[in-house]
């Protein structure tokens, strides 16, 4: 049976060993994402700004709540104010004689027993408002307080941050231009099936025959398989017949 195309590709041997270079600068690459992506310095910074958020949002709430009860305190002074203002004037017009209607003085003696009922009834509102404030003040300050301090870490562990992806970055720019070098040395329809196969196998394209072993899949070769490779010309591309990835010639093959 006729092969499929790739599977017929020529490439001088020096295109394949610096194919095998090509493969573990693309390999660091891939690490040096990865790390990127699992800096602990990234992780520790995502979960700072997420408390900060949840800190933040509380913050917000509490700030929000204190000015509604310091409105209702105002309003609730506002109240106490307004009826002891009226029962002291009852007072004084009586102290003062101006009421000498008896009928007269004691409904207004009664209406300042009333008033003094319903001052007591708004200064325990008042009171529960001042407490409920002082509570809400109180915890709004710890809440600056933490966010303050959630924030001088975040600006901190960014600057580690920044430093720590800065030398990857560094270390991936010198890769890339490796990368860059190597690539101009390998012919385009063998760069074209590496590529491919790379994205196929997660990430590895070609593996050397080593020990009688791909290297890629670490399954050995079979006698057959190997009796082939070695009377193959060393300008065929080879390739495995367990993983499909391109295979190389080098003097640990063993064939």
């Amino acid at each position: 049976m006729e092969l499929p195309e790739e599977h017929q590709l020529k490439a001088d041997l020096f295109a394949q060993l610096k194919l095998l270079d090509l493969q573990a600068v693309d390999a660091t690459l891939d690490q040096l994402a990865h790390r990127l992506a699992t800096l602990p310095e990234t992780v520790a910074l995502r979960e700072l700004t997420d408390r900060h958020e949840d800190l933040s949002a509380r913050h917000g709430r509490l700030e929000t709540e204190v000015g509604d009860l310091g409105r209702e305190q105002r309003k609730a002074d506002a109240d106490v104010e307004q009826v002891k203002s009226r029962r002291d004037r009852n007072r004084q017009r009586i102290e003062a004689g101006q009421v000498g209607d008896p009928k007269q003085l004691q409904a207004m003696q009664h209406e300042i027993e009333t008033l003094d009922k319903r001052i007591s009834d708004l200064e325990d509102v008042e009171i529960d408002v001042m407490e409920r404030l002082e509570t809400a003040q109180a915890e709004y300050a710890e809440q600056s307080r933490s966010l303050e301090t959630l924030a001088t870490e975040i600006e901190e562990t960014t600057a580690a941050r920044d430093l720590a992806s800065g030398d990857i970055a560094r270390l991936r720019s010198d890769a890339q231009a490796e990368r860059a070098i190597l690539a101009q040395e390998i012919p385009e329809p063998l760069s074209v099936l590496y590529e491919k196969l790379r994205a196929q196998l997660g990430g590895v394209g070609v593996g050397m025959i080593q020990h009688k072993r791909c290297s890629g899949c670490q399954l050995s070769i079979g006698a057959a398989d190997l009796a082939r490779m070695a009377a193959a010309p060393s300008d065929e591309v080879l390739r495995c017949e367990e993983c499909n990835r391109i295979l190389v010639r080098t003097s640990e093959s063993g064939l």
